[in-house]
């Protein structure tokens, strides 16, 4: 089936474009929208604008858009984004990485059914401890660029995780109650390296601390370089 793939940029959707990829699907495009404002309830935000040398790494072409990020009406703009990918890609259907939101892969699949469009979510449920772990086993480099959690030190932002690493973010969430795979919103990720990946993308950024318990990698210089 020819289809298009979400992409933020972080882990979930990163992971669900290469099971596509490896399950025979004619990944024909990416699709990203960008929001308007931090709080977007669908969409994921901190250096979104990434994943456009994510989609020139992966060598696929890329359906951006921008979006209000207010409830409600940021499903408009996903469905405009789908039907640019139906009209100019010919898509039938769409890969998404949800893993636990009932909120976003309920709403995902209702704009799909409506635009006539399969939807794919490989992750959904999968067993939110050992996630982060397989992932980095399997080869994704993955950077945590915000935190929104109490527990959750800062000393992991802006740096590629280890086994090690995760190994300690799943030790805090068992003492501090967070979700080990962060899909409570504790923490958001950029992928810069994958097995699919024709290159690898290096950032250079800071830190800034925005709450008690809030902070951010802010990325300021980012290119693709030779695996």
């Amino acid at each position: 089936m020819r289809v298009c793939s979400l992409l933020s940029g972080g882990k979930d959707s990163t992971f669900a474009l290469h099971w596509a990829i490896l399950k025979g699907f004619d990944v024909a495009c990416l699709v990203t929208l960008k929001p308007a404002r931090e709080d977007s309830w669908m969409f994921h935000v901190p250096a979104i604008e990434l994943t456009k040398l994510q989609a020139e790494a992966l060598g696929l072409p890329q359906v951006y858009v921008e979006t209000s990020g207010v409830k409600g009406a940021e499903l408009e703009d996903l469905k405009r984004a789908l039907r640019t990918a139906v009209e100019e890609y010919g898509v039938e259907g769409v890969v998404t990485g949800a893993l636990l939101s009932d909120y976003q892969r309920m709403n995902i699949n209702l704009v799909c059914e409506e635009l006539g469009l399969r939807a794919y979510s490989p992750l959904w449920r999968k067993d939110q401890a050992r996630h982060l772990r397989e992932l980095v086993e399997m080869g994704f480099e993955i950077v945590i660029t915000a935190i929104d959690a109490y527990g959750l030190d800062p000393e992991f932002l802006g740096r590629v995780l280890t086994e090690g690493d995760v190994d300690r973010i799943a030790e805090l969430a068992r003492r501090y109650g967070f979700n080990p795979a962060f899909e409570g919103g504790e923490a958001e990720t950029l992928v810069v390296y994958a097995p699919l990946f024709q290159k690898r993308l290096v950032i250079k950024g800071r830190k800034v601390r925005i709450g008690p318990y809030s902070w951010r990698y802010v990325v300021e210089e980012a290119r693709l370089v030779e695996p």
